[in-house]
C-alpha cells in the first residue's frame, strides 16, 4: 500500500445545534491534536461571534494523526462545516475537497431540513457517508425513531450508524474506526504533474492572503512556481503548512492531502475559490470543474448614522471583504440618509453577522435599510437590468414586465403545527409541490417568492411551532410577477431609503401601515405634514402629521375684535402655508427602523 492509502478525507455535515463542532472537539482530543490544557468547547470556531452564538460561520480544516486498532497509522484530514443555509456555499466547497462525510444527527430533535440540503449535496458528488447518532446522553434521545427517519426521508442505510455522545465521549473511537473502513482513500498520484484545487482563501494581516487547497496529483512545495489557472498568473509558493489544528510548517503537500501555502499575494480578489493550481514549468491542459461562485440574494443599504463615519464605514466593509467575498458593496447616495452603500448578502442571518461585526469591530453605529431581493427587469428594447434598489427602478411605461427571485423550500414539522405552516406559505404566495411523512413528522415542499421569505419566515415559522420547525431553501430560477415600486411621499417629497418592491395585490395594505407607522414615529412641526404612499403618480393611502397651532389671539379683548381675529388667523394661516413650502422635516433614525420592523409586526 502506498502512502495515499493511509489518507481520509472527509466533511462532517448536520443541521444547526446537532453538534457538528463538540465532535470535532472529540476527534482533535482523541487523536492527540491539542493537549487537555489547550483544548476548549468549539476549538475550530475561532471568531468571538461564532463562539457567542453558538454557529459556525467559516469552514475549518484540520489534520490529524490517529493510530488505529489494527495496528497502522492514518492521516484524517477534517473539514467542519457550517450549518446554516446562509452558508451553505461554505459547505459545498468542502464536500469538494473530500472523499466521504460523517452525518450527524441529534437522534433527540431527528432528521432536519438543513440535514437533508447538506446529504443531498454529498450525495450529488458520490460521498461515502457514515450516520452518527449524537446526544445519545439525552434522557429524550430515540434511536430507533432517528434510524427509521434517516432511513425513511433521506434514504441511508443505518445499519451500521454509530450512536455517541459528543458531550462524554462515547463513541468516538467506534467513529474513527468506521473512518478507516467505510471511507475511501483519495484517488491522486504522487509522480503526475500537479494538479491542486483551490478550496478557500482568507486574509492574515502578516502573511497577506493564505490559500487552502487540496492537492489532487503530484506535489506542490516551498519555492515551487505555480500558475493559477483561471487568471493566467505565476507566483511562487513562500510557505506550505497544515492546521494540527495549529498552523504548522511542511516540506509539501503530497497528492491526497489538504493544507496551507503563501504566496505574497496582498488581494484576495486573485484568488478564485474552486481555481486549478498548477505547475508553471510542467503546466496541465484541463482545469477541474471547479463551483459555482456564491452569488447575493439579498441587498440593502448600509448607512452611517453620524456622516461622519462613512470613511470607517467604508474601511470596515473592505476588510471583511478579505475574509469573505461572498459579500459585496458599492458607494450608495440617498438624500434621506446621505453617503452609505449597497451591500449583498447571501441571507438574512449572513446580514446580520456583517452588520454585529461592522458594529462590534469597527465601532461603527450603523442604519440598515429594508433589505430586497435582485430583479430582473425586461425593457421593451429588449435589455434586461438587475435591479437592487427600488429607488432606481426605470420608467414603468419603458418596462416590458419584472421578474422576482423564486425558491424552492424544504420544511420539516411535527404534524400538529402543519395546518398554521400551510397557511403562513398560501398568505406568502407560496405553492405546495409535495407534502410527505416520516412518522409524526410532516416534510413539506414549497416553491416561494424569495422577497417573501427574506423578511420574517423563518421568525414567524419557529414561534408559530415553538422551534420546532425547521427550514431550508435552495434559489430555483425567476418568474414573471405582477409587482411595482411602492414609493413613500413625506411633505410632498420622495423618500428614496423607504421604496420598496411589492406585490400589487398587497401594495395598498402595505402603503396603509406605512404610513400609521410613520404618522406615529415622525415628530410633529409647525405645519401640517401630509404622509402619502403612492404607485407611480397614483396616492393609494395618506396619514397626516396635524402641526402644533400657536395661540395668537389671547391678547385680543375689546371692540371689533372678530375683524382682529380674523386678521391674525389668516396671517398665521399664510405662514404655515411658506413654512411647509420651505420648511425641512426632519425624518428620525427611529422612523426607518419601524418601517423595517413593520413585514414583521
Amino acid at each position: 500500500m502506498s502512502e495515499i492509502d493511509y489518507i481520509r478525507n472527509f466533511a462532517i455535515i448536520a443541521h444547526i445545534d446537532h453538534g457538528k463542532s463538540t465532535i470535532a472537539d472529540r476527534i482533535i482530543h482523541k487523536c492527540g491534536g491539542l493537549t487537555d490544557r489547550e483544548m476548549k468547547a468549539q476549538v475550530l470556531d475561532s471568531m468571538d461571534i461564532e463562539r457567542e452564538r453558538g454557529i459556525t460561520i467559516k469552514a475549518q480544516t484540520v489534520k490529524l494523526n490517529y493510530n488505529s486498532k489494527n495496528g497502522k497509522k492514518y492521516i484524517l484530514n477534517i473539514i467542519d462545516t457550517p450549518g446554516h443555509v446562509d452558508f451553505s456555499y461554505e459547505v459545498s466547497r468542502s464536500l469538494y475537497a473530500c472523499e466521504g462525510s460523517i452525518l450527524i444527527v441529534d437522534s433527540t430533535q431527528g432528521v432536519e431540513a438543513q440535514t437533508l440540503a447538506n446529504v443531498y449535496q454529498a450525495l450529488d458528488i458520490n460521498h461515502e457517508i457514515i450516520p452518527v447518532l449524537n446526544k445519545i446522553d439525552l434522557p429524550a434521545s430515540d434511536l430507533d425513531r432517528t434510524n427509521k427517519q434517516i432511513e425513511d426521508v433521506i434514504g441511508i442505510d443505518t445499519s451500521k450508524a454509530v450512536p455517541c455522545s459528543g458531550k462524554t465521549g462515547e463513541g468516538i473511537d467506534e467513529i474513527l474506526e468506521q473512518i478507516i473502513e467505510i471511507l475511501p482513500a483519495p484517488k491522486g498520484k504522487k509522480d503526475e504533474k500537479l494538479k491542486c484545487l483551490l478550496v478557500d482563501s482568507w486574509y492574515d494581516t502578516y502573511l497577506g492572503v493564505v490559500i487552502l487547497v487540496r492537492a489532487i496529483d503530484g506535489k506542490i512545495s516551498k519555492n515551487m512556481k505555480i500558475k493559477m489557472m483561471s487568471t493566467n498568473r505565476e507566483y511562487i509558493v513562500e510557505k506550505v503548512g497544515v492546521f494540527t489544528p495549529k498552523p504548522k510548517d511542511v516540506n509539501e503537500l503530497n497528492a491526497g492531502e489538504i493544507g496551507f501555502i503563501t504566496t505574497g499575494i496582498k488581494e484576495l480578489s486573485e484568488t478564485k475559490v474552486g481555481d486549478t493550481i498548477c505547475d508553471s514549468a510542467n503546466p496541465i491542459k484541463d482545469a477541474l470543474p471547479g463551483f459555482k461562485p456564491s452569488k447575493p440574494v439579498v441587498f440593502c443599504g448600509l448607512f452611517p448614522v453620524d456622516s461622519s463615519e462613512y470613511q470607517k464605514l467604508k474601511d470596515g466593509l473592505a476588510k471583511l471583504q478579505l475574509n469573505d467575498a461572498s459579500f459585496s458593496f458599492e458607494p450608495e447616495t440617498s438624500s434621506a440618509l446621505g453617503l452609505g452603500f449597497r451591500c449583498g448578502f447571501l441571507g438574512l442571518l449572513h446580514l446580520e453577522i456583517v452588520t454585529e461585526r461592522l458594529e462590534r469591530e469597527f465601532e461603527i453605529n450603523l442604519l440598515t435599510t429594508t433589505p430586497g431581493v435582485v430583479y430582473k427587469i425586461y425593457m421593451n428594447d429588449g435589455q434586461v437590468k438587475d435591479l437592487q434598489n427600488p429607488s432606481s427602478l426605470p420608467d414603468p411605461t419603458r418596462i416590458k414586465h419584472i421578474e422576482e427571485p423564486w425558491i424552492k423550500a424544504t420544511i420539516i414539522t411535527p404534524d400538529q403545527y402543519l395546518g398554521s405552516i400551510i397557511k403562513l406559505c398560501q398568505d406568502k404566495r407560496g405553492i405546495q409541490t409535495n407534502l410527505s411523512y416520516s412518522g409524526n413528522r410532516a416534510v413539506l415542499n414549497y416553491d416561494i417568492p424569495l422577497n417573501e421569505v427574506v423578511f420574517d419566515f423563518n421568525d414567524r415559522l419557529k414561534s408559530m411551532t415553538s422551534g420546532y420547525a425547521s427550514f431550508d431553501y435552495e434559489i430555483s430560477g425567476h418568474k414573471e410577477g405582477n409587482l411595482v415600486k411602492l414609493s413613500i411621499l413625506v411633505n410632498g417629497e420622495t423618500v428614496d431609503a423607504l421604496a420598496m418592491m411589492v406585490h400589487k395585490d398587497f401594495s395598498q395594505n402595505i402603503g396603509r401601515i406605512v404610513c400609521e407607522k410613520l404618522k406615529d414615529l415622525i415628530p410633529r412641526h409647525n405645519f401640517m405634514i401630509p404622509i402619502q404612499a403612492a404607485i407611480g403618480g397614483k396616492i393609494i393611502a395618506r396619514e397626516t402629521i396635524k402641526g402644533f397651532k400657536k395661540d395668537v389671539l389671547t391678547k385680543i379683548h375689546g371692540g371689533g375684535a372678530r375683524d382682529r381675529k380674523r386678521k391674525l388667523l389668516d396671517k398665521q394661516k399664510k405662514g404655515k402655508v411658506r413654512a411647509k413650502q420651505f420648511g425641512k422635516v426632519e425624518i428620525p433614525k427611529e422612523a426607518f427602523i419601524g418601517v423595517l420592523k413593520i413585514k414583521k409586526d
